[in-house]
């Protein structure tokens, strides 16, 4: 990117918390991200800023013990992904078509944007999978609503298109802006790849016309400056080649690393509104995982009853199925099943015995194995523990 004049890169100095790196990979990206997640956030606090995004490709694997690390060190931790967009739809597998994808960054900005992140991961996983999990625009527009959606990087749908043709590259940008809104936002960023210059002056140019506001990512894929062989090593590992191929994928630059805000100040002088805007994105999400907050799907009943009148329903018929309609006459058993059910429901286990009875109950009658331990099932089964043998 186009470094500013002496007299802008000699006004006023970029505080730390004047920038947030809103594209981050970690070891969660497999094969492609070397960064450990309390390595990202030692990082972060020592440069002094004061919010971070993860955005690992495909998966939300490692969000619960970012946001767990981020808030024991004081950093804001915005929850996000970098997903793959299927060129056509998820469903398209041909080869000569389809092996190719989009890379898309995502940030939930609160709870109901948190449920569509997931969503998207989990439809991308179930119907999208081909070589990657991938989502199509349909499922995306289905799924935006509390979401924060950046262009991407090279990878990106925009980039792809923008370099080979202008104009369609606009098209794409309409698209998602149609979605988005005013949480669309244009990525550009100083990775030193000659490829990233030419797509940050279109995108520049673009964002006039189409007033999308621009924002700075850096798309960190390692801690530091010095970690880039090790990364280089990984990449070998992923592709399946050696260091010394000379066919092999190499990213001949050393930058994707978590710079300061003073290296990102040198790079995007000319750009003041970009950098305000990743402070603006950071402030606008605002999700809050819940701990300590049993949460089922909701069950429902056959005809409306009591979910606790239902358990024991179910109960007494497992019981007498299991030990016949004399069983009232076994005072022992009578307690037991009276002692099992005031356990289960005082402890507010009610819905979680009755959503395991009924997926279990759904498996046997598909013929799907439910566990080598037949007993276990059986007391799920039951709703009750037939665990001891004297019974």
């Amino acid at each position: 990117m186009t470094e500013g004049t002496s007299e802008q890169s000699s006004s006023a100095a970029l505080k730390p918390s004047d920038f947030v790196h809103l594209h981050n990979h970690t070891f969660h990206s497999v094969l492609d991200g070397l960064t450990k997640i309390h390595d990202l956030v030692d990082k972060v606090k020592e440069l002094g800023m004061e919010a971070a995004a993860v955005t690992d490709h495909g998966t939300m694997s490692g969000i619960l013990d970012y946001y767990k690390t981020a808030k024991k060190a004081g950093i804001k931790p915005i929850i996000g992904i970098e997903t793959y967009v299927a060129t056509r739809s998820r469903f398209d597998r041909d080869p000569g078509k389809d092996k190719q994808r989009f890379h898309l960054t995502v940030l939930a900005m609160n709870n109901t944007g948190f449920h569509n992140l997931m969503k998207l991961s989990t439809r991308a996983n179930l119907e999208g999978m081909y070589y990657k999990p991938r989502i199509d625009r349909e499922i995306l527009k289905e799924h935006s609503e509390g979401l924060i959606c950046l262009s991407g990087c090279l990878a990106g749908e925009l980039a792809r298109n923008i370099i080979e043709d202008y104009e369609k590259g606009k098209e794409v940008a309409k698209w998602y802006r149609d979605v988005f809104g005013d949480d669309y936002y244009l990525e550009i960023q100083a990775n030193g790849i000659e490829e990233q210059k030419i797509v940050n002056q279109k995108i520049v140019k673009l964002s006039k016309e189409l007033n999308i506001p621009l924002v700075v990512t850096n798309d960190v894929h390692y801690t530091c400056r010095e970690d880039v062989e090790a990364q280089d090593i990984l990449i070998c590992i992923q592709t399946g080649k050696k260091i010394d191929d000379e066919d092999r994928m190499k990213i001949d630059v050393d930058t994707l690393y978590i710079k300061s805000p003073e290296e990102i100040k040198k790079e995007f002088a000319n750009f003041p509104e970009a950098l305000e805007n990743t402070v603006k994105i950071a402030e606008k999400c605002n999700f809050e995982f819940e701990f300590g907050n049993t949460k089922l799907p909701n069950f429902d009943t056959p005809n409306g009853e009591k979910h606790e009148e239902y358990l024991k329903q179910k109960t007494y018929e497992g019981i007498v199925k299991k030990y016949g309609e004399n069983y009232v006459e076994n005072k022992e058993i009578v307690d037991r099943i009276k002692y099992e059910l005031d356990v289960i429901i005082k402890m507010g286990y009610t819905d979680y015995f009755l959503i395991v009875w009924d997926f279990i109950t759904y498996a046997k009658s598909q013929k799907i194995p439910v566990g080598p331990r037949k007993r276990f099932w059986s007391r799920l089964n039951c709703c009750i523990c037939t665990r001891y043998n004297r019974y």
